[in-house]
């Protein structure tokens, strides 16, 4: 999973950070490489967690799941509050490319959860 969405995160973040660069030029690349960077770097640190949470309470999954994300997102929108008026780079690039690889890496973790078969009940059981 981490691997998927983060490739389509980059990827994303590659094309914003481009986009930046002929909207903004230079502060345009700091904007798009440092939103992919800290996008990428919060929602992989959250996947880990997570895993980690699967492999030992996997009871509270959903919990620790949502409470991540909300976190990601509520320090990503304080970033974009703090930042938009950053005079060393392009604010506007730095929100849009925030956003477009957010909404990739989301996309990416839904398709993927959606095709991942999960066991819920447990082999030799008995039930």
């Amino acid at each position: 999973m981490l691997r998927r969405a983060g490739a389509a995160t980059l990827i994303v973040g590659v094309i914003g950070t481009g986009i930046g660069v002929l909207v903004a030029g230079s502060q345009g690349l700091i904007a798009g490489a440092l939103g992919t960077i800290i996008v990428l770097l919060f929602f992989s640190i959250g996947q880990v967690v997570l895993g980690s949470v699967l492999k030992n309470r996997p009871e509270n999954a959903m919990m620790v799941a949502m409470a991540l994300y909300l976190v990601k997102i509520g320090v990503l929108l304080v970033l974009l509050l703090v930042l938009q008026d950053a005079t060393f780079f392009a604010p506007k690039v730095f929100a849009g490319v925030i956003v477009a690889c957010t909404l990739a890496w989301t996309f990416v973790e839904v398709w993927v959860f959606s095709r991942t078969k999960v066991l819920y009940v447990e082999p030799g059981s008995g039930r």
